[in-house]
């Protein structure tokens, strides 16, 4: 693959390909469609990929620690209506298990982007699924123990774009909602898993894309993807943008760092309806290598079971 060359990993035809995790316990790539309610994997020792049916519909991922010893692992998932519990199995089938529920404000709401702090705990948003209607009901939950969702901050139409710092004492959001187009940053607690003093990272709306899904690598840098523009574009942890690359679709959705040296950049999409002669690999999953390592995303410590 040549440098920061964009290739197609998987032409899957994802309705909404979100949460790419890497697995680097079995060097797999796992990520989810939120839509066609499924969770999906890609082996990078077989090149073989396959999926399991969730039952709901799944906005993030993140594996559970502890499950090293199951074939495929256990998921902890924040889904329509809560965080569930999944654990795969040889034979295709998915067990699943309630370990938290969410009040939602309204109807027709679903958890959207998360992933765990540096300390390894849940921290997700959830959304009106009809982004027509422009609801700023969404929140920032905090997954901290069994059957517990701690409300963090309210007033998000699409909360997206949630990442941390190297050293975990910055946490970042986004909400790419066409009305927002803003990412944020904010001090955390590292202590008590608390996000403050919420200030403007990154104004959106002159750039190219809505900034929906992101990533941190080991130097700090920031790579969000810029959906409706077919880039992934990298900021310095200042804020300056340092540099933009292609995707061959209109809307990649959210991307990770893996492979056997974290160097890999995987990037999930979104295939729209309509016309898609001008972007056939639409809801397909890419992968870069732009010259820079990521991180090992941590392991979720809560709500796992004993294995």
């Amino acid at each position: 693959m040549s440098s920061q060359q964009a290739e197609l990993l998987l032409d899957v035809r994802n309705g909404v390909g979100e949460s790419p995790v890497w697995d680097s316990a079995r060097q797999s790539l796992w990520w989810v469609d939120i839509p066609g309610q499924a969770l999906w994997c890609w082996s990078s020792v077989s090149g073989q990929a396959r999926q399991w049916p969730t039952p709901e519909q799944t906005g993030c991922i993140a594996l559970a620690a502890g499950s090293d010893a199951l074939p495929h692992g256990q998921w902890i998932a924040a889904m329509t209506t809560g965080v569930a519990r999944l654990t795969p199995q040889t034979d295709g089938t998915l067990t699943s298990e309630w370990i938290a529920r969410v009040n939602h404000p309204q109807t027709g709401m679903r958890f959207n982007d998360g992933r765990c702090d540096r300390q390894g705990r849940l921290r997700a948003g959830t959304m009106v699924a009809d982004m027509s209607l422009a609801a700023p009901s969404g929140s920032l939950y905090a997954f901290d123990a069994p059957g517990q969702l701690r409300g963090l901050e309210a007033g998000y139409i699409t909360p997206n774009g949630m990442a941390f710092s190297p050293d975990g004492r910055t946490m970042y959001v986004s909400d790419s909602h066409p009305n927002r187009q803003t990412v944020w940053a904010f001090d955390y607690d590292t202590d008590t898993g608390t996000p403050h003093d919420r200030r403007m990272f990154i104004d959106f709306k002159p750039l190219p894309g809505r900034p929906d899904g992101a990533a941190v690598d080991e130097d700090g840098g920031y790579w969000i993807c810029g959906n409706d523009a077919g880039l992934v574009h990298r900021f310095t942890p200042d804020g300056r943008l340092d540099r933009s690359l292609a995707v061959p679709v209109k809307k990649p959705a959210m991307c990770a760092f893996g492979g056997a040296g974290l160097d890999t950049l995987f990037v999930t999409s979104i295939r729209p309806g309509g016309d898609l002669s001008d972007q056939p690999l639409a809801g397909g999953v890419f992968a870069l290598r732009p010259g820079v390592r990521g991180l090992d995303e941590p392991r979720c410590a809560i709500g796992a079971a004993s294995t």
